[in-house]
C-alpha cells in the first residue's frame, strides 16, 4: 500500500520511518511512504501556501490552489483515484476498526493542515476522508498522519517479531473491544518503594484455562475501571458470556 504524504515538515517524518520495530513496514515498501513538500506547489517566489481569512479573525488560512496542484500531482504519479484524507477535528475519531480498514486498503494520499485551516473550497473539491485523533487541536497533520502509519503498520505480517502480538491490543475483535490485560515479566518479586509486589500466583502456575480466566477478567476489570463504555457495546453485540457478567457484578 502507498501512503503520500503533504505537508510543510516532511524532516519530521524522517526519524518516524526509520525508528522502532514498524521500520520494517516501511523499509521493505509494505507500506509505501512518500513525502510531498507543499511549497514546490506554489507559484510565486515566497512559496506561500497561506493567506488571511476573509472576513476577519485570527490566525491564517492555508490556500486552496497548492494543495489542489499537490494533489493532482500526487494521482498523476500514483496513477489511480487514491481517496483524499484530512487531518482535522471535524473528522470521524480515528479508532482501531478504521485502523484496521486502512491496513487492508491500497493507500491514501494524507494532508497534514497547519495555521488556522484549510480553505473550505480546496475540501469540498478533493478531500474524501475527514479524521480526527480526539477532542483537543494540535498545530498540524504531521503527528496525526504518523499515528495513522504506525498503528496500520504494526498489523501487517512481518512488522512484529511476534506475529499475535497486536491480536492482544487494546480494542482487538479477539479481546471483543475490550482494554488489554495486565501484564508481569521477570523478577516474580519486585521491591517498590512501598515494599514487596509479587506476581500473581496464577502466571507462574503453568495451567492455561486457569490464565486465560485470569487475563480474561483482568481484561474485563480494566475496562469497566477505565472504558465503560467499551463494555457497553461489548453486551450490545452479545459477546459477554454470563462468567464475564458475573465476574463484572462481583467488581461492584
Amino acid at each position: 500500500m502507498r501512503f503520500d504524504v503533504v505537508t510543510l515538515f516532511p524532516e519530521m517524518f524522517e526519524p518516524f520511518l526509520r525508528s522502532g520495530v514498524t521500520r520494517r513496514a516501511y523499509e521493505s515498501k509494505q507500506v509505501d511512504v512518500r513525502l510531498w513538500q507543499l511549497r514546490e506547489f506554489t507559484h510565486d517566489a515566497y512559496q506561500r501556501v497561506d493567506d488571511r481569512p476573509f472576513g476577519g479573525g485570527p490566525g491564517m488560512v492555508m490556500q486552496a490552489q497548492p494543495l489542489s496542484d499537490a494533489v493532482m500531482a500526487i494521482r498523476a504519479d500514483r496513477g489511480d483515484a487514491a481517496p483524499v484524507v484530512l487531518f482535522s477535528p471535524q473528522g470521524e475519531t480515528l479508532c482501531h476498526d478504521q485502523v484496521e480498514r486502512w491496513s487492508h486498503s491500497s493507500g491514501a494520499i494524507l494532508i497534514c493542515g497547519r495555521y488556522e485551516g484549510v480553505d473550505q473550497r480546496f475540501i469540498e473539491a478533493h478531500v474524501d476522508v475527514q479524521i480526527s485523533i480526539g477532542d483537543f487541536v494540535l498545530s498540524g497533520g504531521e503527528l496525526p498522519a504518523m499515528l495513522l502509519l504506525d498503528s496500520l503498520a504494526r498489523l501487517l505480517p512481518g512488522v512484529l517479531s511476534a506475529e499475535a502480538s497486536h491480536i492482544q491490543d487494546s480494542f482487538n475483535p479477539a479481546l471483543d473491544g475490550l482494554l488489554d490485560c495486565a501484564h508481569y515479566t521477570r523478577p516474580e518479586v519486585w521491591q517498590s518503594p512501598e515494599g514487596e509486589r509479587k506476581v500473581p500466583d496464577v502466571l507462574l502456575s503453568g495451567h492455561h484455562q486457569n490464565i486465560e480466566q485470569f487475563r480474561r477478567r483482568s481484561s474485563l476489570s480494566a475496562t469497566q475501571a477505565c472504558r465503560p463504555d467499551l463494555l457497553e457495546i461489548a453486551r450490545a453485540r452479545g459477546l459477554l458470556s454470563a462468567a464475564d457478567e458475573a465476574w463484572l457484578s462481583s467488581l461492584k
